[in-house]
């Protein structure tokens, strides 16, 4: 671990090499039973088709295609086994007519001229075919002009010929450059990995490409293999999900020089919402990557595909670095493509993770106080802040829940006659004009003006200027600048 650190600084906080960790403070769960498979990880489906019926002719009608899909040892077989039955087929043929036309008694007659020269046994009406076949050159055996049947059959032989080998080289050579093999160079990660990236939960992989050649339009989908069961009761065995590995970002399609680490962020929109470290242990999934790209020297479509089960997913592990930079070059360690290390993650599921976070919210704070009561929203505060257990407010709103720092809005809604008296001028306008009028009673004022204006006792000097002269005018001045309803009650006072 010091040379990691030293490589690669201070920032790799490595917990625990180990690579089969299930998690901080955790026991290593039991090792469950190797189950079946839907995708191996050479990328080879196990899926068997059954009970075709007569469907079955649906191969022939694709022949070559057959062909090309069959095993290698098949292929052998049948390219052998259709080269030694055309050639038997057409020395037979060539014996047929040397015997019909009684060349073979005759065949040392100097005076007589035969179909075919020295034919006088079915070997030597082989060997005439395969000179014929192969252009190997006549010499000794040859067609003479006095069998016309001897060269409709020898036409025949070429055409036939001539199909036969464009159909089993052509398939031979489609097999031995098949895209599949180039699938062969193609590296994806043993085990998945969970982890925290850029402050979110991530699902995490490695591919790479051991070749120089590099794939062109390499692009990268990832589909989640589960059962379940739909709400109408109709279960599914296998039931295809996707996961985003960035089409909407545009990640999914890979510059696939060196090794790349693929991410799937869980998040709502996520099949892996509610997984969590506990509830992996009884999860049963399969995860399939499905890499595809055109080939740089042949220009054919290649796949690679793998698989990862719920117990090749690794919870709390990230990867080791495998670029160094050397001189003049980055230096690729496939050594450690494979290997991961421990690092911290919280164990809980994201939706786990949200519902805490919901509930430690000061969004849920009008729902801590009581509903009956009419509260202000800076009691529901005070009562949140006295509750530290309960939640933690905001640095804003603890600055906000101290007096000083609130604004007069808030102040006005948390004031009462218990708690603090507000001076004359923390009133409106409008309230402040009416509770200078010596003569307007409790009832004029209305419930609300009465209640704040009982604890206040002040003097005509502690308005302000504007409202002295207001307030101790006579009754003529001062009606000119309050409005209908003060002054009748401004006259009411000096009548």
């Amino acid at each position: 671990m010091s040379a990691l650190r030293k490589k690669f600084g201070d920032d790799y906080q490595v917990v625990n090499t180990s690579s089969s960790g299930s998690g901080l403070n955790q026991p290593p769960p039991e090792k469950k039973r190797k189950r079946q498979r839907f995708v191996d990880k050479n990328g080879r489906c196990n899926v068997q088709h059954g009970n075709l019926g007569g469907e079955t002719s649906r191969y022939l009608s694709d022949l070559f295609t057959t062909l090309v899909d069959l095993k290698w040892r098949w292929n052998l077989f049948i390219f052998i086994f259709t080269y030694t039955v055309a050639w038997l087929f057409m020395a037979f043929m060539w014996w047929c007519i040397a015997y019909i036309r009684g060349d073979l008694n005759r065949a040392h007659n100097d005076k007589y001229t035969p179909c075919v020269a020295n034919v006088y046994n079915f070997p030597s009406a082989f060997l005439f075919f395969i000179e014929t076949e192969a252009t190997i050159g006549y010499g000794h055996r040859y067609i003479t002009d006095k069998c016309p049947e001897g060269i409709i059959l020898f036409l025949f032989q070429s055409i036939l010929g001539s199909i036969v080998d464009a159909f089993l080289i052509g398939c031979m050579f489609i097999k031995m450059s098949q895209p599949k093999k180039r699938a062969e160079t193609l590296m994806f990660s043993q085990h998945a990995a969970i982890s925290m990236r850029d402050g979110k939960l991530t699902l995490m992989f490695r591919v790479g490409n051991l070749r120089n050649s590099h794939m062109v339009s390499a692009q990268i989908r990832c589909k989640l293999l589960k059962s379940r069961q739909t709400p109408e009761g109709e279960f599914l065995p296998l039931d295809q999900l996707e996961l985003d590995v960035g089409f909407s970002t545009g990640a999914d399609q890979l510059f696939l020089v060196s090794p790349l680490t693929i991410c799937h962020v869980i998040d709502t929109k996520s099949p892996f919402y509610d997984l969590s470290q506990r509830s992996m242990q009884t999860e049963q999934f399969e995860i399939v990557v499905i890499l595809e790209g055109i080939v740089e020297t042949t220009g054919m479509t290649c796949q690679a595909r793998t698989s990862y089960t719920e117990d090749e997913v690794l919870w709390g592990h990230r990867f080791y670095p495998v670029i160094s930079l050397e001189e003049g070059f980055f230096k690729v360690d496939y050594s450690q493509f494979h290997a991961t290390f421990e690092v911290s993650t919280p164990p809980y599921s994201v939706k786990e993770a949200e519902e805490a976070l919901l509930l430690s919210s000061p969004l849920m704070a009008p729902s801590l106080c009581n509903s009956g009561e009419k509260n202000s929203s800076l009691d529901c505060l005070e009562t949140l802040e006295d509750n530290d257990s309960t939640c933690k407010l905001p640095t804003k709103l603890q600055k906000m829940s101290g007096r000083e720092g609130l604004p007069k809005k808030l102040l006005r809604m948390s004031s009462t006659t218990s708690e603090m008296t507000y001076s004359f001028g923390d009133l409106p306008m409008k309230l402040q004009r009416i509770s200078s009028v010596p003569g307007v009673s409790d009832d004029k004022l209305g419930g609300k003006a009465s209640k704040m204006s009982e604890p206040m006792s002040m003097s005509v000097a502690d308005l302000p200027p504007k409202l002295q002269r207001m307030a101790g005018g006579v009754g003529g001045r001062m009606d000119g600048h309050l409005p209908p309803k003060l002054r009748k009650m401004n006259s009411d006072r000096f009548t």
